[in-house]
């Protein structure tokens, strides 16, 4: 069990986490401005060498992949105490920092189920993967069922934000079945 005490303590005294990243992303899409439209952008994540040149095996077997990555372009919020509006739009409602997925966050953290095109050697071939080219992989791990739930809530100002980051997929129906961004359905 763990001690609370301990715990606050170490958050408060601000300790440091490091990660080394074990890969990175190629896939020509420089400009992180452009935040549109990644549904059929395919990826190769090139893992470092000291992982061998078997680290993915068993990967192909699986549709998909959560991708792990540092939003190492753009630089966190000065303040994240206010609530602002995501992507800055006008007509979405104001919400705190943890009710976005926006880059701009709190260590700078992303991550995207992706659909698994090719895994071989230390090339990881994705489809999905809203990165840009130079963008560290902290960590890479297969989508399995188990850890996925069986009914998604979310507001509907969700679809507005997200009609077109994954290729402009049109709004689904109410009440049914919400096939993700890469073929996952939702329930």
């Amino acid at each position: 069990m763990t001690d609370p005490k301990k715990t606050d303590e170490c958050l408060a005294t601000g300790a440091t986490i490091t990660v080394t990243p074990i890969g990175r992303v190629h896939n020509g899409r420089v400009d992180p401005g452009e935040s549109d439209h990644w549904g059929d952008v395919v990826s190769t994540i090139v893992v470092e060498p000291r992982f061998g040149e078997e680290c993915l095996t068993g990967l192909a077997d699986f549709s998909h992949v959560e991708v792990v990555f540092f939003f190492d372009r753009l630089a966190e919020r000065q303040d994240y105490r206010p609530p602002s509006r995501p992507r800055g739009r006008a007509d979405l409602p104001e919400v705190g920092v943890f009710a976005d997925r926006g880059p701009r966050r709190p260590n700078r953290i992303g991550c995207t189920v992706c659909e698994v095109v090719s895994a071989g050697g230390r090339k990881l071939r994705v489809r999905g993967l809203d990165a840009v080219d130079g963008t560290p992989v902290l960590d890479v791990k297969p989508v399995m069922r188990q850890f996925l739930p069986e009914d998604v809530r979310q507001p509907e100002w969700v679809d507005r934000l997200m009609a077109e980051y994954f290729g402009g997929q049109p709004e689904p129906p109410t009440g049914t079945e919400t096939p993700g961004h890469a073929g996952t359905v939702l329930r």
